[in-house]
């Protein structure tokens, strides 16, 4: 997992922050690849409610993490009761790791 440990509690303690106790952050796609270089960091977040305005709240947590990633690049993509369910989802959940 190519993430500094600073880097992990800046997502974690982000999401949290927006989201509330209880969430649950997975990081999936080239980041999770220890041979890869560059790329952006695509993170899945578990909510185990309902997300009203589940647009502003993923915009608002890759903002918050970007800006203190210095201007990485970062997908969020969330998974709450209320969202349906891509196979993109899926994807993360068989391939991402548990921050």
């Amino acid at each position: 997992m190519r993430l500094t440990l600073a880097q992990i509690d800046i997502i974690k303690s982000t999401a949290t922050a927006v989201l509330g106790e209880g969430v649950q952050v997975t990081l999936f796609g080239s980041r999770v690849d220890d041979a890869a270089k560059g790329g952006d960091v695509d993170l899945m977040i578990e909510v185990s409610r309902a997300l009203p305005e589940p647009a502003v709240v993923s915009a608002r947590i890759a903002s918050r993490v970007s800006r203190a990633m210095h201007g990485r690049k970062v997908d969020v993509l969330l998974k709450a009761p209320n969202l349906l369910e891509h196979p993109i989802h899926r994807i993360a959940a068989q391939q991402g790791v548990a921050l």
